[in-house]
């Protein structure tokens, strides 16, 4: 059967093309396929792919091998949204900023050709979120994430006023900018931005982080992978919100919206190179000094 990857790209990258040749050039060498999905390819313009077929926006993934993604963190989790279902592993290379989610950068793009062409990778599973959306009891729309669900407040001059539950019992009403329900790779995204724990990725878990809340209990709270969060728009209140999902899918929230967030059932599915340990990539993706540290000199350092 012929080994066949689908590339994700960012599609407003003026240089992403130029990998996308090198990628797809380096790959055919090997005897492997590079297909593209219309919507990417169509930001291209009609240029040149050097040989990558274009395949419908339907289901692109449906008997790949592996998804390279080509593009930041953002890109990343748009190509999650295309592979969760099929169940096909996902490969960042990283073309953006942090790339926290890449799993390397593009001076390395050689050799993450080589690992894919031998095969030699590792899948990781990552813990996505189910999340539904209701309103007097009724479902309204239903999806998932990867990072984080993020209930926000829609107008700036307004606090959002919400009560939050968790297993079934209230926990605490907050005035506020809004509420982070995370995943532990979420944990170094917007969660972490609104003062959240960082939680390694092997860490069952789920966070919950409040935005600029005005209450005297405010603090993130980490609970384990069964329990079901609920956050309710409370229904008398004049603010209204909005709810993004891997910062994509907005809903919006009226008051009385009930948004209920548990560990799915389907994981992402991550292509794992190297054993790098989490604490390597913290230190490099964040610019951590490590100065005057005195291990076995064996791990990387980064100074600053």
């Amino acid at each position: 059967m012929k080994r066949s990857v689908l590339l994700v790209t960012h599609p407003r990258r003026p240089d992403v093309i130029d990998v996308v040749r090198q990628v797809s050039t380096q790959l055919r060498a090997a005897g492997i396929e590079s297909v593209i999905s219309e919507s990417d390819a169509a930001a291209f313009h009609g240029a040149d792919l050097a040989g990558v077929e274009v395949v419908s926006d339907e289901d692109p993934s449906q008997g790949r091998e592996l998804a390279i993604v080509l593009g930041g963190d953002g890109t990343i989790l748009r190509g999650a949204e295309i592979t969760r279902e099929t169940g096909v592993p996902l490969v960042g290379i990283n073309l953006g900023k942090v790339g926290f989610l890449a799993e390397a950068e593009m001076g390395e793009l050689d050799e993450v050709i080589q690992h894919i062409v031998a095969r030699d990778y590792a899948i990781d599973e990552r813990m996505t979120l189910e999340v539904t959306v209701s309103d007097g009891g009724q479902v309204r729309t239903t999806t998932w994430a990867l990072n984080e669900v993020s209930i926000e407040k829609a107008a700036r001059e307004r606090m959002l006023e919400v009560i939050v539950e968790i297993d079934g019992r209230p926990l605490s009403t907050w005035g506020c900018d809004g509420v982070i329900i995370a995943t532990p790779t979420g944990s170094t995204a917007y969660a972490f931005s609104a003062g959240g724990p960082v939680v390694w990725p092997d860490v069952e878990a789920i966070l919950l982080v409040p935005n600029s809340a005005h209450a005297l209990f405010a603090r993130p709270v980490v609970v384990g992978p069964t329990s079901r969060l609920a956050v309710e728009v409370i229904p008398h209140a004049e603010g209204l919100g909005v709810m993004w999902c891997d910062g994509r899918r907005p809903v919006d929230l009226r008051p009385g919206s009930r948004i209920d967030v548990r560990r799915s059932a389907v994981p992402m599915r991550l292509a794992r190179l190297t054993p790098e340990p989490f604490t390597d990539r913290l230190v490099e993706k964040f610019d951590l000094s490590v100065v005057g540290w005195r291990g076995n000199g064996a791990a990387r350092t980064r100074t600053p």
